[in-house]
């Protein structure tokens, strides 16, 4: 009609990282390597109990020549700093990874001013482990993803369904390959588990291990607090921890630990395996173990998760989209897929 039409992608301008205190750098570059990518400046709030990280790259990013201004670093409490960031009219936009409740309450703050949000929260995440599975591969995945950083990954697997005729040999063999991890510090070679980040949240943990014995759980391995002896005795140790027996509807179930545990349930059909998995207000991840190729493709597709791994845990390709669906987020981070996020589309249209 007589006019040039065309679209720009511009910066969205001031961008707000909240970041939490797990694989604390790892998960703020995520977000601040695409938001300067796209031209924004960014405010980081780094959690209270892991701010070395951030503090340490805003020092690199000075010797590096970056302009002041770009890479702003704020430091307090996230109840008070997260919702005075999230609600400052010089923030265009606020992404945060963390837990669900404070997710939803960086959105509520946030909403004042209709900013856009990216959130990567909290998640219950299962693992599919069916009859036709290379039952070793499946045990040791299972126990990786269950308690690697002393389970303090929000991918990490907290419910475990296990196809009925492997049922007994799986949990088995998950409570041998748990028995088998060593507690102590890093720089100890046969160490293979740490501590939690602080006592307070291991007393959030352990009530959880009291709360699942009252609602009927047997437990398979852990369910405490391990003897470290006096050189160790101040770190926020915890037993890594296999239950079964708990009904669907146990809170242990329905709701986050963020600790190294598990619950593993039978199933008998692969509509129910499904059914179990999605069954949650989570939707992060899930694993799927089997060698049957029709079915890797068919449970993958069926699962509400952000991210279906099939036969392995923790791979990806950083290009890829990552997020999750419902409780677990909202909006993608990776590769392309940021600049959705930390960049805004302008049409131009010019009368010729």
């Amino acid at each position: 009609r007589g006019a040039l039409q065309y679209v720009l992608r511009v910066p969205v301008g001031v961008v707000g990282v909240i970041c939490p205190w797990n694989l604390p750098l790892l998960l703020l570059t995520w977000k601040v390597a695409p938001a300067l990518a796209a031209g924004n400046a960014v405010v980081v709030k780094p959690s209270s109990d892991t701010p070395g990280t951030a503090t340490l790259l805003a020092e690199v990013m000075r010797d590096a020549g970056v302009p002041p201004g770009v890479y702003n670093l704020i430091h307090g409490p996230g109840k008070d700093v997260g919702d005075a960031l999230a609600r400052h009219p010089g923030i265009d936009a606020i992404t945060f990874t963390g837990e669900s409740r404070t997710g939803q309450s960086i959105m509520a703050a946030a909403s004042s001013r209709v900013k856009p949000v990216s959130f990567e929260l909290g998640g219950k995440n299962a693992a599919l482990v069916f009859a036709d599975s290379d039952v070793p591969a499946a045990v040791a995945g299972v126990c990786r993803s269950t308690f690697t950083n002393t389970g303090q990954v929000c991918l990490c697997t907290e419910r475990v369904y296990v196809e009925r005729p492997i049922f007994d040999e799986f949990v088995s063999r998950l409570r041998a390959a748990g028995a088998a991890l060593r507690l102590g510090p890093p720089e100890d070679d046969n160490v293979t588990t740490g501590p939690l980040i602080s006592r307070h949240h291991r007393d959030k943990v352990l009530e959880y291990y009291r709360l699942a014995k009252a609602e009927g759980a047997t437990v398979v391995l852990g369910g405490g607090v391990p003897d470290m002896g006096p050189r160790l005795a101040d770190g926020a140790w915890i037993e890594p921890t296999i239950w079964v027996g708990l009904s669907e509807s146990a809170r242990c179930i329905r709701e986050e630990v963020f600790g190294p545990v598990c619950h593993v349930a039978p199933f008998d059909t692969e509509e129910e395996a499904v059914a179990l998995a999605n069954d949650s207000e989570y939707g992060l991840a899930a694993s799927v173990w089997t060698q049957n190729l029709a079915r890797a493709h068919r449970v993958s597709a069926a699962l509400q998760v952000g991210i279906a791994w099939v036969n392995t845990w923790f791979l990806r390709d950083l290009r890829t989209p990552f997020g999750g669906v419902r409780l677990s987020g909202i909006g993608r981070e990776g590769g392309e897929h940021s600049l959705d996020f930390y960049s805004e589309l302008r049409t131009v249209c010019i009368k010729l």
